[in-house]
Formats: structure tokens, sequence, C-alpha cells
């Protein structure tokens, strides 16, 4: 499992004659709108491997919005590689790929507007 702001994914790999990706049931492409930035984030991750066992991936992802819920994919895929491959530890670090981004959305104070956007100051 894996997770980016307020997105969570789960995967299940299968051993396979094809690489297909399948997130809440439906195909990467399709679920991603063929947005290539998105998709292109998550496939880093099967560039890196070079297996003569291919792997279908069974993905389940909610919460955040779709490139948070990338970022989610792609760190649950690693760590689900890794425990197949362990070899793959070292090269995915490298590529920074097992870092959980931990930046998350500020909680608003009170007497501000915004998390940090203060009222306009009136010296009189």
């Amino acid at each position: 499992s894996g997770g980016r702001k307020t997105a969570s994914a789960r995967v299940k790999l299968s051993p396979s004659a094809t690489e297909n990706l399948f997130i809440n049931g439906k195909p990467a492409e399709l679920y991603f709108q063929n947005n290539k930035a998105l998709l292109h984030n998550i496939f880093q991750v099967y560039q890196l491997i070079e297996t003569s066992t291919k792997y279908n991936a069974y993905i389940s992802v909610n919460g955040g919005g779709l490139s948070a819920q990338a970022q989610a994919i792609r760190l649950t895929l690693c760590k689900a590689f890794i425990e197949l491959i362990p070899e793959l530890r070292a090269s995915f670090k490298a590529q920074g790929f097992l870092t959980r981004d931990a930046r998350i959305k500020e909680r608003r104070k009170y007497g501000l507007k915004k998390a940090r956007k203060a009222p306009q100051y009136s010296k009189r």
C-alpha cells in the first residue's frame, strides 16, 4: 500500500503474459483519461524492471485527485515489486520512487482567512 496527500492505493500483482494495469476495475488509460503525464508517472516503474516475467496489476485507489492517486499507485507498485524482487530496491531508491511525499494541506487557523493569509492590517 502507498499514499500521497489523501489518496491511498493497494495493489495485487499476478504473473501474466501481458503487462496490464487495472485501476478500480478499469484499464489505466481509461481511468486516467489518457493523461500522458500521469500514465508516464506510473509506467516509469515498469521501465526500470527488466524481468522475463510480466505482471498484471490490480489496483484499488481512493481519495485525493488524479495526480495524487497516480503518485500513490507508483509508490504502491514499487513496494510490491520489491517484495517479489528485492534487488530492485537500489534502483528504485536511486530514482526516489520509495519516498512518500509527506506534503499535505495545511490547516486553516482561526483569525486568518486561509492557512497563512491574514486579513488586511490597518494601522489606524
